[in-house]
């Protein structure tokens, strides 16, 4: 989300009405082994505020100061509100640790897996993208990146072509199907990595011989840190990342069980949800 500040509560001093912010949206307890470890983000207990909590499809959301990441001036608030998901790609590749030069391949051509494609690039990196719909592949192409249909190309052997034989540096599952976790690992270089985005609902089946073979890292990748949002807002505000490809469309608040649907059947990228639009504005 982005959008604009209408009140802050009884000792709050570093924000103020009007200040233009996103929120990174985790709420940690401080306690668990996790953020003991230094890893809040993925707290034992985590609160994912929109998920686990009321979130912001609705006029006026009061949320804790210090969930709140502050924009620059001059950055659109519609460009702004894909800070998050910018976020989710940011910290995928920074887990990875490409280096300026490597090859990475995306498994899965939908909104991370083009904003994973796109920060990749920015990091350095050459990148290819897997995707099985024509026109995610029309629109990928579009920002630069070579495609690859899995079903017209054998992927194991444009890989190995196009890294002399090694394989990728890294490679980023974000389909979420069973054949790609499947055909991953044999995309990746000796002591490549394999990144797991997607969200699966049940167990894959996965090649371990390849992962013993070749001493691949097997890495998760969940939501974000604060450094993450902090270097998405930064690739928004340069117009590294291309807001204006990604959103779909922007609709009011009365139609966002339609936006759902067109996310669902694959019709749109990103949409956006004014959630002022139509409503009252003197509440």
């Amino acid at each position: 989300m982005s959008g604009t500040i209408a009140a802050v509560g009884d000792g709050v001093d570093a924000w103020s009405a009007g200040d233009a912010v996103t929120v990174m949206p985790l709420a940690w307890d401080g306690t668990c082994p996790a953020c003991r470890a230094g890893n809040e983000h993925i707290c034992q207990n985590l609160d994912f505020i929109g998920i686990d909590s009321p979130g912001a499809l609705q006029a006026y959301w009061n949320v804790p100061a210090d969930v709140l990441v502050a924009l620059p001036d001059g950055i659109a608030l519609d460009a702004a509100a894909l800070v998050e998901p910018v976020a989710v790609a940011v910290h995928d590749v920074r887990r990875a640790e490409l280096a300026p030069g490597e090859r990475a391949v995306v498994i899965g051509g939908g909104p991370i897996g083009v904003l994973i494609a796109t920060v990749a690039r920015s990091f350095g990196a050459e990148v290819a993208v897997i995707e099985l719909d024509a026109n995610r592949r029309g629109l990928i192409a579009g920002l630069g990146f070579t495609t690859i249909d899995p079903r017209e190309t054998d992927q194991v052997a444009w890989v190995e072509a196009w890294t002399g034989g090694a394989g990728a540096d890294a490679v980023f599952e974000v389909s979420g199907a069973a054949a790609a976790v499947l055909g991953a690992t044999s995309l990746a270089k000796v002591r490549g990595t394999v990144v797991v985005v997607a969200i699966h609902p049940k167990p894959r089946e996965i090649d371990l011989q390849r992962v013993f073979w070749r001493e691949l890292r097997i890495l998760g990748a969940r939501v974000y840190q604060r450094a993450d949002f902090e270097t998405a807002v930064e690739l928004i505000a340069d117009g590294t990342i291309p807001s204006a490809s990604l959103i779909s469309k922007i609709v009011p608040l009365a139609e966002t069980r339609a936006a759902f649907d067109d996310l669902e059947g694959g019709r749109a990228m990103k949409v956006l949800v004014d959630v002022r639009a139509g409503q009252e504005t003197d509440a």
